[in-house]
């Protein structure tokens, strides 16, 4: 039976990887690597984190953004140049082979608990018998559609996840939906690549977040009053970001409403250009109703101030974002998720990630409301890699049978 099995091969699942083989710690890993990155974000898109926030982890912190960045000639900063999708699809593809090179390209169907552990199964046919699994499956089976679209047929309805290539919008007319990075990137993209495109937002106004001051060393005072985290500059983000231990420690409903309301959805700052005065805006309006006419979709808006008008377009694009919900794991066995102590869908986590199912952890966006923003973002698995990884180790060897050494031989003269 294995020590782990780790499920998904995103920038979490990888560096937990890493870590565990660093550590002699017997694992499999499967999963598509990079598969939310290569497949499931628009070509063209940039990252909303510095370079700096955007690495993988390994344990001696060797390859980082930066040192691919070095080695393939690619221009990078900490700060000032924005992270370029397919530059961080391909680090990451990199980090796979340098630091991961057992990755099995193989997708979990199957996961029922067995005495003593867990038994995997995988679309190959073949089965695994494991003490303990790690989840890494990031925004994969989270995707949210608001109730007032989810009726419409997939041929008028898409959510964001869904589109990597973009050229088949060109000439037709593309309503966005939704308020935050990726609703912004997409507008931004199918207007550059020939859409005609609309963006209906529920708030007011589009947030972006400021660009980094790298032309001039900020002031003492503002450093002080702004420092600079792997969440973006201010006080609470680097609290969040550097003690995510001391946040699983708070109340669970001030942690939850931290999680809810940190970091709302804001638009990287190089994306303002992209939308601000070239895609129309439809602010502070939400979609009532969405019915099929003609051959189009049809959206009923109603504004804040109660006024209501109607949208016609080819196309309706939810880049609403993505909520937690592990009764969407459907390779969990029925008897492991209804085993899940849950809060708001999401699983409750032990200090060392582990859920009321034992042997059974949850890393990434899914141990949010346990460990804080931080676990939203690429940044935060530095922190659960390493954490997670010395947590199994000191659990192997509490749990290791030690055999006493035998009696002497001694030989009769």
């Amino acid at each position: 039976m294995l020590d782990t099995v780790i499920i998904g091969a995103g920038p979490y699942g990888l560096s937990l990887a890493a870590h565990l083989r660093s550590r002699g710690i017997s694992f499999r890993i499967f999963g598509r690597p990079m598969d939310s990155w290569l497949r499931h974000m628009p070509k063209g898109m940039y990252l909303k984190s510095d370079g700096f926030a955007s690495n993988l982890s390994d344990p001696g912190g060797n390859f980082t953004l930066k040192h691919f960045c070095m080695e393939r000639g690619i221009e990078y900063d900490d700060l000032g140049i924005p992270v370029a999708l397919d530059t961080f699809a391909s680090y990451g593809m990199a980090f796979r082979e340098r630091m991961v090179p057992g990755l099995e390209d193989k997708l979990v169907v199957a996961v029922d608990r067995v005495q003593g552990g867990f038994l995997v199964g995988l679309d190959s046919g073949e089965t695994v018998a494991t003490r303990r699994i790690v989840l890494a499956v990031g925004i994969t089976h989270f995707e949210h559609v608001p109730d007032s679209l989810a009726h419409l047929p997939p041929e008028f309805l898409t959510h964001s996840f869904r589109h990597r290539d973009l050229e088949s919008f060109r000439g037709r007319s593309v309503a966005v939906i939704g308020g935050g990075a990726s609703a912004s990137d997409l507008a931004g993209l199918l207007r550059e690549g020939g859409a005609d495109v609309q963006l209906v937002t529920r708030r007011q106004s589009l947030r972006f977040h400021a660009p980094p001051s790298v032309d001039r060393p900020r002031p003492l005072w503002q450093r002080i009053r702004h420092p600079k985290s792997g969440l973006g500059p201010g006080l609470r983000s680097l609290i969040y970001s550097s003690a995510p231990v001391w946040f699983h420690r708070l109340p669970e409903n001030i942690r939850l409403k931290i999680v809810r309301t940190h970091l709302g959805p804001h638009g990287g700052w190089f994306c303002r250009e992209r939308v601000i005065g070239k895609v129309p805006l439809l602010l502070a309006c939400t979609v009532e109703q969405a019915d099929i006419q003609n051959g189009r979709v049809s959206l009923q808006l109603r504004a804040a101030d109660g006024a209501r008008r109607e949208l016609s377009v080819d196309h309706v694009i939810a880049a609403t974002g993505y909520k937690v919900d592990v009764g969407r794991l459907k390779f969990l066995s029925d008897e492991i998720r209804s085993h899940l102590k849950t809060v708001e869908n999401t699983p409750v986590l032990s200090s060392t990630f582990e859920s009321s199912v034992p042997g059974l952890y949850f890393v990434g966006i899914a141990a949010a409301n346990s460990f804080g923003p931080l676990m939203r973002f690429a940044f935060g698995a530095d922190f659960a890699a390493s954490h997670l990884s010395r947590a199994m180790t000191r659990s192997l060897a509490k749990n290791r049978v030690s055999v006493p050494a035998p009696d002497p031989v001694t030989t009769a003269k």
